[in-house]
C-alpha cells in the first residue's frame, strides 16, 4: 500500500508516528541535571531521538515520570532510522527500602499506634 502514496504523505505519516511515540512515552533518562526522553525501552537497552540524544556513557538513572526505576551503566552503540540506540552494560532495579539479610514475615505490622 505504501508504494502508491506520494513521498510527502509518507513523510507526514512517519512524522506523526514519531510525535505520537514521543507523547505516549513517560520514560526518561537523568544524566546528572540533564533529562532526556526515551522513545523505546527493552531488556537490553533503550532508544532516543538521534537529533536530541547526547553521547551517553556511564552511570544514568531511568525514570517513569517521577518514579525511579533503574540505575544503569550504558554506552552508545549505534544510530539507525533516526534513533540513537543505547545498550546496558548492567541495570539494576531501584527499591524503596534497604536490602534485608533475613526473611521478612508477611503478617508483620506496618506501623505501631500508641495512645498518648
Amino acid at each position: 500500500m505504501t508504494d502508491f502514496l506520494p513521498e510527502a504523505v509518507l513523510k507526514g505519516l512517519e512524522d506523526a508516528r514519531k510525535a505520537a511515540q514521543r507523547r505516549s512515552s513517560r520514560l526518561c533518562v537523568h544524566d546528572g541535571d540533564d533529562v532526556y526522553r526515551i522513545l523505546r525501552f527493552w531488556d537490553g537497552g533503550f532508544a532516543m531521538e538521534a537529533e536530541n540524544a547526547p553521547n551517553l556513557r556511564g552511570h544514568v538513572e531511568l525514570y517513569d515520570g517521577a518514579r525511579h526505576l533503574y540505575q544503569c551503566l550504558v554506552y552508545t552503540s549505534r544510530e539507525e532510522d533516526g534513533e540513537r540506540i543505547y545498550e546496558f552494560k548492567w541495570h539494576a532495579p531501584v527499591t524503596d527500602r534497604p536490602a534485608a539479610d533475613f526473611v521478612r514475615e508477611g503478617d508483620e505490622p506496618v506501623a505501631l499506634i500508641t495512645r498518648d
